[in-house]
């Protein structure tokens, strides 16, 4: 074993010693019960809907509590890292109302970026080597292929542990010998090796685990030729939760594996163990089979996705809400959001993401707010996504409104054909002479098979007697009287019964009507329809397939 002035010359000369991080980061003046918890994504990617379920949970779990939810970034991997991550998963947990209750401004435990940190992981790095819990390792990439090959071929587990770690009790001489050449090298934990037995811990969601111990001499501290020299996750994770004084870590279950080397890390760096959570993935359903929701294969598994097509923030919240505790799936919106959030109620397996369910939620929800509050929710999303429609919203906020009362204001039963923001322009975009394309032409598609000469004489006859009448049955009637004057048949079962005598039956005349004031063939109630647009607007509509 190197002496401990070899040791120190390793690293920095200028480290502190860990007490000193101990009086940088005193203990939480929090109130009992009150839970500290941390989500921490790692910038290799885009954010993850999963990833989102997991903070909200840590959220829930310690706002509910009295506590502190802190998102502290994971960027010790910076080969993988993506530019622009960072602001990307900033801007979802704004939109998700997951950010961080503390940041580099405002908190007294950051940084809260992992390679800002370097200085304090080095200092219990330094502290392992110096207790003969950590060591150095030169193995080269090519010599620990072989090891991995040799393992394979005699069929024994897979780790750098026993004869397959060649540095674990290497002859000091040696060492000092590679360390004097600048061989590059990283610095290993000492596990218990090939003394490892099994292991029993307790899983605030799975109960009682046993599982083997770690065995491996995991990778703690990265390449000496990089610069900065950070550590792994496993080593980082352990430093950074007992020093920002996190109190229980709620994390997606690929971690459920490295709890017996993480525990060993705690304990030899004396730090108490933190309870741990590990949170089943989201999945999806694949013919007759399950899988986690993948980043490459499945849109719906990014985040922007979500905010791209304007799904209501609080709709979305409540479903994953749901799929963490199947209880708060069972109440209205409001509350669920409100009642607490347990984790011995999530469930070990996988909960199935189903977007037609989420939509149906998300139409629930917004049939439920007032015309107000979803104009200013679509206006927000479409300065981001939909900029002409944003500039439309705010030059006719008036007409807005009264497109939104359609079929909604006064109704028992309103109409849920708003389920995303994005639909707002598909569904209620007819009502704005800017988004509307005029029908023009008397032998577009969408007339059926009305002749050309037909539809013009429809709307030419409706134009002269039309009246803005109120009453739905009254407002019908005018085009009752044009259809009769025409000779359309009073019903679709008359015209079945004389095909080819009159030119279609009056839902034919009433469905071309339809389509020369909305364009489409479905719409709501034309009556209503018609009051909104004002009667100047509906007759502008009725003569552009006169004088085109």
């Amino acid at each position: 074993m190197l002496n401990p002035s070899e040791i120190d010359a390793l690293l920095d000369p200028d480290l502190p010693e860990p007490s000193f991080w101990e009086q940088q980061y005193p203990a939480r003046q929090l109130p009992a019960g009150a839970e500290v918890t941390r989500f921490c994504p790692s910038p290799t990617g885009h954010a993850h809907i999963g990833g989102i379920h997991v903070a909200a949970i840590d959220a829930a779990i310690a706002r509910q509590s009295g506590g502190v939810y802190l998102v502290r970034i994971e960027d010790t991997d910076q080969a993988r890292e993506v530019e622009g991550a960072v602001e990307r998963f900033d801007r979802a947990f704004r939109h998700f109302g997951v950010s961080s209750d503390e940041t580099d401004a405002t908190g007294l435990y950051g940084p809260y970026t992992q390679s800002r940190r370097a200085r304090i992981y080095q200092t219990y790095v330094r502290e392992l080597m110096r207790q003969g819990r950590a060591y150095p390792c030169f193995a080269t990439k090519d010599e620990l292929e072989a090891l991995r090959a040799d393992q394979l071929a005699k069929k024994v587990p897979s780790g750098h542990y026993g004869e397959w770690a060649p540095w674990r009790d290497a002859d000091d001489d040696a060492v000092r010998e590679r360390l004097a050449a600048g061989v590059p090298y990283v610095v290993r934990f000492r596990s218990p090796g090939t003394d490892a037995g099994r292991t029993t811990f307790r899983d605030r969601i799975r109960d009682t685990i046993e599982m083997d111990d770690n065995r491996a001499d995991t990778v703690i501290l990265k390449a000496s030729n990089t610069e900065p020299r950070l550590p792994t996750y496993h080593l980082a994770h352990a430093v950074d939760d007992h020093l920002m004084g996190v109190t229980i870590v709620i994390r997606g279950d690929e971690w459920l594996s490295s709890v017996p080397v993480h525990h060993q890390l705690f304990d030899a760096l004396a730090f108490p163990r933190i309870p741990y959570a590990h949170i089943a993935p989201l999945m999806k359903q694949e013919d007759k089979t399950r899988r986690k929701l993948s980043k490459r294969k499945d849109p719906e598994a990014d985040v922007e996705y979500y905010a791209q097509a304007g799904y209501p923030t609080k709709a979305v919240l409540y479903y994953l809400r749901g799929l963490a505790n199947g209880r708060l799936a069972e109440m209205p919106l409001d509350q669920a959001l409100r009642e607490p959030l347990r984790l011995e109620e999530c469930g070990v397996t996988g909960a199935l993401i189903n977007l037609a369910k989420l939509e149906d939620i998300c139409a629930d929800h917004v049939a439920a707010l007032p015309g107000p509050a979803i104009l200013e929710r679509v206006k927000e999303w479409a300065k981001a996504y939909d900029v002409p429609l944003a500039e439309v919203l705010e030059n006719n906020e008036d007409l807005a409104l009264r497109a939104l009362a359609v079929e909604r204001d006064g109704f028992d039963n309103p109409r849920k054909d708003l389920r995303m923001w994005s639909n707002f322009r598909t569904h209620y975009g007819f009502f704005f002479q800017q988004l509307f394309v005029t029908v023009t032409d008397p032998a577009d598609p969408r007339f059926g098979r009305l002749a050309p000469d037909v539809v013009q004489d429809l709307s030419r006859r409706l134009l002269d007697r039309y009246q803005p009448i109120e009453d739905g049955d009254g407002w019908f009637d005018q085009i009752r009287a044009v259809a009769a004057e025409l000779n359309f048949a009073d019903s679709a079962r008359t015209y079945k019964q004389n095909p080819g005598l009159p030119p279609g039956s009056i839902k034919e005349a009433a469905q071309a009507i339809r389509v020369l004031i909305t364009g489409s063939t479905r719409s709501p109630a034309l009556h209503l329809v018609a009051a909104t647009l004002r009667e100047a607007e509906v007759r502008r509509r009725l003569d552009a397939v006169q004088t085109a």
